[in-house]
């Protein structure tokens, strides 16, 4: 596994094999390996170019979004085809976007468990969804249907009128079945949208999300929820909260996702309001950037010797250089906060928001898992003194999920081409050289 930002080669785990120190021991302890674990709905996005006379002959809305059964949306993908009008053609799902993310940041494995057409036709959608995946997730373990993945269709017009039309497919109709318990073992996360546990009661995926959830829960592996949209959770607060306090160790929102959970609109506000429910909260906010909230036990509280900042929780960020903990595992737990301005300001231009998100979590969900492998394998370092949850404290997981959200903003698809370049040493890092 990489580990998460630029370190001293040191902090590299395995270390320098020609250590004969080290080398002896990896002989007589063979390497612990652990790997994420995602619930998905497999869908694509497509993004086409036409014009109005295809809006009409497609009965479709202009500057609307629309669900389309199953044969009006294999039509419409036909008439692309034929007439080339296809621009772009890339995996959509929140949860697919983070595991594809993880393994190019961590080079290391990730699993996903969803459903895939059976009968694959090179070229068509599915087909595209294999392409643009990581070869580090194992997708071995996706159900076959016999149908379509989910489309989502995105039509532009002459005059930059922008159409929506989705088809779900079979996307939503994985079945518990296909939810083996051997892949939560050695787990270090399991990821899950809000999108899973809100389907149509005629479909399975909520079911299997919260299959995948009871085995995470058997192997004590951290749950981390993913709100998909404000739409999801409006008007189900209540039943949100339940979910969190229940199931959830980990919650990542953006703003307008946090004010419809907590009704908090400053996201300050709204991660803090969130602490009751989950242990973990990463919370980004656009152009203001990114929040981290959390617990730590306040014999391990760190103060940063960053600028405190001012808002509406005074001097928040004061413990930053904390590591997080869960709640429980405190004996006298405190809160901590972090935030993060944009990477260098901002893209000069913003090429794609879709997965910006997914990527700051991917950087998080990169973090948690090189914590695990590290007391795996190293449980007697002095990382590993409390039960922590990061590898990093809240400060600089922030720096490195602010990258990574960075990187994908610049570029018009949602998942990471490449990992990143390295990045500016932390001003943390000499505590851990100790």
């Amino acid at each position: 596994m990489k580990f998460p930002g630029q370190r001293k080669s040191k902090h590299y785990f395995p270390v320098n094999a020609r250590d004969p120190l080290v080398a002896q021991i990896q002989q007589e302890n063979p390497l612990s390996r652990t790997h994420l674990v995602g619930v998905g709905q497999t869908i694509v996005d497509i993004e086409a170019r036409i014009d109005d006379a295809f809006l009409d002959r497609h009965n479709l809305s202009k500057g609307h979004s629309l669900v389309l059964e199953e044969d009006k949306a294999e039509l419409l993908y036909q008439e692309l085809k034929e007439r080339n009008l296809i621009s772009h053609e890339y995996p959509g799902d929140t949860i697919g976007n983070t595991l594809h993310n993880y393994s190019v940041l961590a080079d290391d494995k990730s699993i996903l468990l969803g459903v895939m057409s059976q009968d694959l036709k090179i070229g068509s959608y599915a087909y595209r969804y294999l392409c643009n995946t990581s070869s580090r997730m194992d997708l071995d373990h996706l159900q076959p249907v016999d149908g379509p993945i989910g489309r989502c269709y995105t039509l532009i017009t002459e005059d930059g009128e922008r159409t929506f039309a989705i088809n779900s497919g079979e996307m939503n109709q994985l079945t518990p079945e296909y939810v083996p318990e051997s892949a939560f073992e050695n787990a270090s996360a399991l990821v899950l949208s809000s999108y899973l546990v809100r389907c149509r009661e005629d479909e399975a995926m909520k079911e299997s999300a919260l299959k995948a959830i009871e085995y995470a829960k058997k192997y004590n592996v951290p749950v981390v929820l993913t709100l998909g949209t404000k739409y999801v959770v409006e008007g189900l607060q209540d039943w949100w909260i339940e979910f969190l306090k229940e199931h959830v160790t980990c919650v990542a929102m953006n703003e307008e996702e946090g004010e419809a959970l907590t009704g908090e609109k400053d996201p300050l506000l709204a991660a803090d309001k969130a602490l009751e429910w989950v242990d973990l909260v990463l919370c980004t906010a656009g152009p203001i950037g990114l929040y981290m909230a959390g617990y730590t036990d306040d014999a391990l509280k760190r103060e940063s010797t960053l600028p405190l900042l001012p808002g509406k929780i005074a001097d928040f960020n004061k413990y930053e250089f904390s590591r997080p903990m869960k709640k429980d595992s405190c004996e006298n737990p405190i809160r901590v906060y972090s935030h993060i301005a944009p990477y260098l300001g901002g893209p000069v231009e913003i090429k794609n928001t879709n997965g910006a998100g997914d990527a700051a979590l991917s950087a998080l969900l990169h973090d948690m898992s090189a914590n695990r492998y590290h007391k795996a394998n190293v449980p007697n370092s002095g990382k590993h003194t409390a039960e922590f949850l990061s590898y990093s404290s809240f400060s600089q997981i922030c720096q490195y999920s602010n990258r990574v959200s960075y990187e994908v903003l610049t570029q018009h698809a949602p998942r990471l081409s490449r990992g990143l370049p390295e990045r500016e040493d932390c001003l943390e890092e000499a505590y851990w050289e100790r």
